[in-house]
């Protein structure tokens, strides 16, 4: 008998900011590969935020320097999402085998 899939932590939030997760045993659906776009996007929104970053820290001003700290620290919870939904997957592809 074969376990039901593990449930998928979703790159965005339910209401009230709760996470969302798919339950579903089609890795190609359409809401499987919505949530594949997104993680894509918000990992290279990220890597384009710290670049700026990058070039912005040396002469910031501290309003330019909050609104970056804020923008950092979304683009760092996306990240972090999408590490975790990511880790869970790996998880769970290493141990049905």
């Amino acid at each position: 008998m074969t376990q039901p899939p593990e449930p998928r932590l979703l790159p965005w939030s339910g209401p009230e900011g709760k996470p969302c997760y798919l339950i579903t045993d089609n890795d190609g659906g359409p809401v499987s590969r919505l949530a594949d776009t997104t993680e894509s996007t918000q990992l290279g929104m990220g890597f384009e935020l710290l670049d700026h970053a990058r070039c912005l820290l040396p002469d910031a001003p501290n309003g330019e320097l909050r609104y970056l700290a804020e923008r950092l620290a979304e683009c760092l919870a996306d990240v972090l999402r999408v590490a975790e939904s990511r880790g869970r997957r790996l998880e769970t592809c290493g141990s049905a085998n």
